[in-house]
């Protein structure tokens, strides 16, 4: 039960944020990218150190997923979220490289990727920039920057913010990549600026080019988004949420429609295979 204790005061994702994690999507009670969400979950702990385990394999956690999906009774649209932990010991020094995990399970009421009916107002968050380096890319358990910049969108009444990088460029937003369309070019930062490697960041880029579409990966400055006719913010649990303001500047929906069409085909014709850690 998620209200029941399983951790320890010990733990090492409590105390330090030394922990990665993957946000999963259920579709039709079956987890959807899973192949993509794991890949780059075992590059994740590679880059942490993790230790490798013959038991945590792509089955062994697929196996506990699909049960904690029938155990929750969730038969159409949920997500997981699966931590992966340093285990317990040591302050900021480690005693050991050994991990464990932990897999939550919750229902949503939208079954398949649905876009926002009302279109998102976006704003800078320039307090903290986010650095570029090795760990920009990884979803871990250190995410004070965002729950900051989370608090200051709610008080300046925003739907989302943009986080930008020690060069003041785009990064991306609190819980999303970003993208912007213009003139028939996709355009999103590339994962050098600082960026999270998005999984759906990852399929949108693959839809574009399936497409035929032009897209443009590299540095980008909050004036580009005056210069946008569309942005959208992707992550794997949401899809797409298109943005209808930035400043003064108002967007359209047309592309994102399109996108988050063929973002649903794709998802029912995906079939995950076996990766072994």
């Amino acid at each position: 039960m998620a209200d029941s204790p399983v951790l320890h005061a010990s733990n090492r994702a409590f105390r330090y944020g030394d922990s990665v994690f993957e946000s999963i999507r259920i579709i039709n009670g079956e987890p959807v990218f899973v192949n993509e969400h794991f890949e780059r979950l075992k590059n994740s702990m590679h880059i942490l150190g993790f230790e490798a385990s013959a038991q945590f394999t792509y089955r062994h956690l697929a196996e506990q997923i699909a049960a904690l999906i029938e155990r929750n009774k969730i038969k159409e649209g949920g997500r997981i979220r699966l931590t992966v932990f340093r285990n317990d010991g040591g302050y900021y020094t480690p005693d050991t490289n050994q991990k464990s995990y932990l897999i939550e399970c919750t229902p949503l009421s939208e079954n398949v990727y649905t876009l926002n009916q009302t279109g998102y107002h976006i704003d800078l968050y320039t307090k903290i920039k986010k650095h570029q380096n090795v760990y920009a890319s990884l979803k871990t358990g250190n995410a004070l920057m965002y729950v900051m910049a989370a608090k200051y969108k709610k008080e300046a009444k925003l739907d989302e913010c943009v986080i930008l990088n020690q060069n003041d460029r785009i990064c991306e937003a609190i819980s999303s990549n970003i993208f912007l369309y213009k003139s028939g070019s996709l355009y999103t930062p590339a994962l050098s600026e600082g960026c999270l490697d998005g999984i759906m960041r990852l399929k949108i880029i693959e839809l574009a080019k399936q497409l035929n579409i032009r897209i443009i990966e590299e540095a980008f400055t909050p004036t580009n988004l005056l210069q946008a006719d569309e942005v959208f913010l992707t992550n794997a649990v949401s899809g797409l949420r298109w943005v209808i303001s930035y400043k003064q500047k108002r967007y359209f929906n047309t592309f994102s429609k399109k996108m988050i069409e063929e973002l649903n085909k794709q998802v029912a014709e995906n079939v995950s295979s076996e990766t072994k850690f």
